[in-house]
């Protein structure tokens, strides 16, 4: 299979990934009584609502990209903290879902008549166990940092939002450098679902 044919299939997979995961967000924001993601139209499936241009453009170039936050005002929940830990939680936990649904169809459905299918299929599931695992990372802006911040005890969490402003530096240092360790744990999870 060539480059583009490749990233012709691939692309659409992920922006579904992405949309549920963004979804999810906003799905349980807004059942938890924040009407923000609602009123910001981020309480779709659509992946327009949820594609920031230059993530979308990085996702092209070089199959690295993001998606738009969705807008949460935790102080609309009853309990700011753990409605926060739910709102994090939400997003990688639809993907590893989503990846355990693709994988029973996977494993039970005759797939051989046409060979872009097994493909679909496996990289639909690998794509979604990567989202997940990546954005437990408890670096920000990604989802582990919100968990963290919301088991942090206080006298810790000035220092953790000093720290903050380096997120995107220490990401990119643990893309670059820590890439066999994420890769080792996807795989693992891969290999356990098929």
């Amino acid at each position: 299979m060539n480059e583009l044919t490749s990233l012709l299939i691939s692309l659409p997979i992920i922006l579904i990934t992405i949309s549920i995961h963004e979804f999810a967000h906003a799905k349980v924001a807004d059942m938890l009584g924040d009407p923000t993601p609602r009123l910001a139209g981020r309480l779709t499936l659509n992946p327009i609502n949820h594609i920031d241009p230059i993530g979308f453009i990085m996702l092209i170039l070089v199959r690295f990209g993001w998606a738009k936050p969705v807008p949460i005002n935790p102080y609309n929940f009853k309990n700011p903290r753990q409605g926060n830990i739910y709102v994090s939680l939400a997003g990688p936990l639809s993907n590893f879902i989503f990846a355990w649904i693709v994988a029973i169809l996977f494993r039970n459905l005759p797939l051989d008549n046409l060979p872009i299918l097994p493909f679909i299929f496996s990289y639909t599931i690998w794509i979604n166990l990567a989202l997940g695992v990546f954005n437990l990372i408890p670096i920000p802006p990604l989802d582990g940092s919100h968990l963290l911040e919301a088991f942090l005890p206080y006298r810790y969490q000035e220092t953790y939002y000093q720290m903050q402003q380096y997120g995107f530096i220490i990401l990119l240092v643990i893309v670059v450098f820590g890439s066999p360790i994420l890769i080792s744990i996807i795989e693992f999870l891969y290999h356990f679902l098929i």
